[in-house]
């Protein structure tokens, strides 16, 4: 079982949120458990913007053993129509194309993704099974 991994999560840990912190951190142990755990190249963008540099979030990533999975062109295309849909429908601009990206990738090249925003991706990414911190 490959589970892709949303920023959302991996900041709940890395930050030790509150409420979500604990409840994150034990889905993302569940998943690792079931297979590989993996994040595409803007998770891992977003992530390292929360760290003062390089090395720490890569360092981070890996000890929760994370791994690097970019986004191939079909996945950007995917992403790219999903979000042209989402604007023509009327969706307003709180949701970016790297919330796409991400969906798109998971989609194509996981078993699953890991969220907290599982409406959302429901919604644009039927076909994805999605499990979440308060999903079990």
């Amino acid at each position: 079982m490959i589970t892709a991994v949303d920023t959302s999560v991996l900041l709940d840990v890395f930050t030790g949120d509150a409420s979500f912190g604990p409840k994150s951190r034990d889905a993302l142990r569940a998943a690792r458990s079931t297979g590989a755990v993996v994040a595409c190249d803007v998770v891992w963008a977003e992530v390292a913007a929360a760290f003062p540099d390089d090395e720490s979030a890569t360092h981070a990533l890996g000890v929760l053993g994370v791994a690097f999975v970019a986004l191939e062109s079909r996945d950007a295309l995917r992403a790219g129509r999903a979000w042209r849909d989402y604007r023509r429908a009327g969706g307003g601009r709180d949701r970016m194309i790297a919330d796409f990206l991400i969906g798109a990738h998971a989609s194509a090249q996981a078993d699953c993704l890991l969220t907290r925003d599982r409406g959302f991706y429901r919604r644009y990414f039927s076909d994805l099974r999605i499990t979440g911190p308060s999903v079990r």
